[in-house]
């Protein structure tokens, strides 16, 4: 964990660095019902529930402009548009694996402690 003693370098290190691409409520969840295949606007919009069409929009341009999200638009009437993860954000989505292995382990912990139940003490 080398941090970086130049000013000019815009990250404190390299897990500031992943999370300016990554962070967000819904960025990760985008990229999870990306893997393994490209999905259409509405498949995503519905896989990625409680999202509004602004704000899923506006994360999938980031994504794209951070070079993990790869748009193609098929150029065909009705119009046809599918997002897919490019090699950068496929390599992303395998670090995220564990993440994702450790949240389904322990979801009925999490989910108690937010309902209140599981209060310490």
């Amino acid at each position: 964990m080398d941090e970086k003693s130049d000013a000019s370098f815009p990250f404190i290190c390299g897990l500031d660095a992943a999370l300016r691409v990554v962070g967000g409520k819904w960025k990760p969840l985008i990229l999870y019902f990306l893997n393994p295949d490209p999905k259409r606007y509405g498949e995503l919009k519905r896989a990625v529930r409680g999202v509004s069409d602004k704000v899923l929009i506006q994360q999938l341009k980031e994504l794209e402009a951070h070079g993990i999200v790869q748009r193609t638009d098929y150029k065909e009437i009705p119009p046809r548009v599918d997002y897919s993860l490019t090699p950068r954000g496929k390599s992303l989505i395998l670090t995220m694996a564990p993440l994702c292995e450790w949240g389904e382990k322990n979801a009925e912990t999490i989910a108690a402690a937010l309902s209140g139940q599981n209060k310490p003490g």
